[in-house]
């Protein structure tokens, strides 16, 4: 039996995982999927939300958990994987990138973004006047990224998705070798993704190495496509 925690991405909350986490329980697994502050049910102001903030909110999770923990990031949720093994390395086992930002030290979730030629998620966004979060176009975020789901998983994130605090974006990571690269790491790619495209998670990856590789055949959301052979594999680690 292991411990995981699974971080969500961008717009979305610990909804996201649900079948995910059903099939790792049914294993006998414990599993945490938390909702990052101003997303999901929480309702922390987006003006108050930073990457610091979410990391001290997972490292903090994670340091209640009976064991260390096997720590999975979707998308924007991979920067979060970073901050949180820089600050409590002893409190993990593994880290898993699922299609995730696995970024340099200094180096920001939107600067990697503006190299993804690949990626159409930059079409779907919508920046509120204030400029302090980003919404997503419904015409356009089945295309980008749910573009092998099906039709009940699309109308469950088109309901709870919820406006994005964009300072994240724009923060560079900080890591270190001795804390950070001290924790092993795996990276989940899908090889059809259109938000993050291949070529940038092979990009990441080169310039990161991880212990391990898997690909999935699979859109952004393998959570809603692919869930038992998500699962599965996890359950392997």
């Amino acid at each position: 039996m292991s411990d995981y925690v699974l971080i969500h991405g961008a717009w979305h909350g610990g909804w996201c995982w649900y079948r995910v986490q059903a099939a790792l329980e049914r294993g006998g697994h414990r599993v945490d999927a938390p909702d990052l502050a101003s997303l999901g049910r929480d309702r922390t102001p987006p003006e108050a939300v930073s990457l610091a903030l979410w990391a001290d909110q997972i490292a903090a999770r994670i340091a209640e958990r009976p064991e260390p923990v096997i720590l999975v990031g979707h998308s924007l949720g991979g920067a979060v994987l970073s901050e949180v093994a820089e600050r409590v390395p002893e409190r993990i086992r593994t880290l898993v990138y699922l299609a995730a930002y696995l970024l340099e030290d200094g180096r920001s979730v939107r600067e990697e973004a503006a190299l993804d030629e690949d990626s159409r998620i930059g079409a779907a966004m919508v920046i509120a006047a204030d400029r302090r979060t980003a919404s997503l176009r419904t015409d356009v975020i089945r295309d980008a990224l749910y573009g092998e789901c099906s039709d009940e998983d699309f109308a469950l994130a088109r309901a709870l998705l919820v406006p994005q605090p964009l300072a994240p974006f724009a923060t560079p990571v900080r890591v270190s070798a001795a804390r950070f690269g001290r924790v092993p790491r795996v990276y989940v790619e899908c090889t059809r993704d259109r938000t993050i495209g291949l070529r940038a998670q092979r990009r990441m990856q080169a310039a990161t190495p991880c212990a391990a590789r898997r690909s999935l055949e699979s859109d952004h959301c393998p959570f809603f496509s692919h869930p038992t052979e998500l699962a599965g594999w996890l359950a392997e680690l």
